[in-house]
């Protein structure tokens, strides 16, 4: 029995079409098939126009994208706007622009980006034009009739009010500055109640339109504060009052002025991630230590870590949950805790200095549900060698994935041919017969530790015969997923 996509109902082929959201190359293919994908697609392409910055590839041609993009946004304006921009001598407006589009293309969007749009407008017309960015505001304010998510950093004032925006009812993503003219917190407050996710870029005293506008959600999940300086105390009791439904915290401060103690209000916390760049802190985790978040299950401190004894001690109370944990210091102790307090853990990366194989080898034994581990090679730590052989001969059956990552360029590459097929062979033989799943993170010259012509055969080779997935990425990719995961 055949099928074809031709034949399914346009609900079905839109929920299909949508997991392409991400891929704005295969979307565009997508236009061409016929009327139906063509009006699918745009959709979707236009739900978050603005996302091709995060796609390495377009982002080199980045004016090229934005120059469309702008145009294509000019061709929406109403008639009596691309007059006001006609009044104004906006030099990019053409003949060509006074059309209308096929589309309405600004109704479509779903995600509104202050900040990329006016960054467009400054790239293109080489100044901050806020006759244009006006016309554009107040058109989406009038098309969109129901926005997901509102990013507004830039210092871009608008003049419309939020109140009279109707599909900011239901906005679920806020990413803001503490710094916006307060009546813009104000009127989201008043009629925003259901955000789940807000990012806060807190760079001033925090205003308490702003806490008005915390404590007036309903059921507020993931919370992110990017801190300058700048004492939260004054934000406390909003969260508190938003305790219960806060699941995601995400803490980023380049001084220590970010005091932990209050995360210990926040009891249903089940991801934490806390990136510090100040050695004040360390100690700081003191007052975390002995409380117990019974429902955490990821945790990452990619910098400067807590003291280890502190560290410790929080994975002995909480580490029965955890399933993933990343850690960018290194202590014998993590290792042993991880082993002992952290049965459930899936996915991890923690620092493994050299004479440190054994610790490795406890961990695979001990951690029974691990399926993926993160691993820094090179200098100081461990070889790609010792790795492969100790994952091929310890990881337990749900184990799937190894990445590695080594900056220690021009070391020499101790993986021979012969190595790398007997650890494939190996792989192959085991009572899992799960694919590996291989992933090498270059660094930003392009070095790596395991790859040369005749090992790419020899990863060619088991390949195609299904016994590994080899996958190289480089380390921005990388860079980009891990902060996505957490600063939405």
């Amino acid at each position: 029995m055949t099928f074809q996509l031709s034949t399914l109902p346009t609900e079905c082929l839109h929920e299909i079409l949508k997991h392409f959201e991400n891929n704005i190359s295969t979307l565009h293919s997508c236009l061409l098939v016929n009327r139906l994908w063509c009006r699918i697609s745009v959709r979707i392409l236009w739900r978050n126009v603005w996302n091709y910055k995060d796609n390495i590839i377009i982002r080199e041609h980045s004016l090229k994208v934005s120059t469309s993009i702008l145009i294509t946004l000019i061709s929406c304006l109403p008639n009596d706007s691309k007059e006001i921009l006609y009044k104004n001598e906006i030099s990019i407006l053409t003949p060509t622009l006074r059309r209308s589009p096929l589309f309405n293309y600004a109704e479509f969007c779903k995600v509104l980006s202050i900040d990329s749009l006016s960054g467009m407008v400054q790239k293109i017309l080489k100044n901050e034009c806020s006759v244009l960015m006006d016309e554009f505001i107040k058109m989406f304010v009038n098309q969109i009739s129901s926005l997901e998510k509102l990013t507004y950093n830039c210092r871009y004032n608008t003049k419309f009010s939020f109140t009279y925006f109707p599909g900011a009812r239901d906005l679920s993503k806020l990413c803001c500055r503490s710094n916006l003219p307060t009546n813009f917190f104000w009127q989201l407050s008043k009629i925003c109640h259901n955000i789940q996710s807000i990012s806060i870029d807190v760079r001033t005293k925090i205003p308490d339109e702003l806490n008005e506008l915390i404590s007036s959600q309903n059921n507020l999940r993931n919370l992110t504060l990017i801190v300058f300086g700048v004492s939260l105390e004054k934000i406390i009791p909003s969260l508190t009052k938003n305790s219960n439904t806060i699941t995601k915290l995400c803490l980023y401060s380049e001084n220590n002025a970010l005091h932990l103690s209050f995360i210990s209000l926040l009891t249903n916390l089940q991801e934490i991630f806390i990136s510090i760049f100040d050695d004040g802190y360390i100690d700081d985790f003191k007052k975390l230590q002995y409380v117990n978040f019974s429902k955490l299950k990821k945790l990452k401190i990619p910098y400067h870590c807590p003291n280890p004894k502190y560290l410790n001690k929080f994975l002995e109370i909480n580490g029965k949950n955890l399933e993933n944990f990343y850690s960018g210091g290194n202590d014998k102790n993590f290792g042993l805790s991880i082993a002992n307090f952290c049965p459930n853990i899936k996915n991890l990366f923690v620092l493994f200095y050299d004479d440190e194989i054994n610790l490795l080898r406890n961990i695979l034994i001990s951690c029974q549900y691990l399926e993926s581990i993160k691993i820094h090679c090179g200098k100081r730590f461990l070889s790609e060698r010792e790795i492969l052989g100790i994952i091929v001969n310890y990881s337990q059956n749900n184990f799937y994935e190894l990445k590695l990552y080594n900056d220690s360029y021009p070391n020499p590459i101790t993986v021979t041919p012969q190595y790398l097929e007997s650890i494939f062979i190996n792989w192959k033989n085991r009572e899992s017969k799960k694919l590996l799943n291989l992933v090498i993170i270059e660094d930003y010259e392009g070095y790596n530790g395991l790859i040369n012509e005749a090992n790419m055969m020899i990863i060619k080779k088991y390949e195609n015969l299904g016994i590994i997935k080899f996958v190289v990425r480089n380390y921005e990719e990388e860079s980009i997923e891990e902060k996505e995961e957490y600063f939405f």
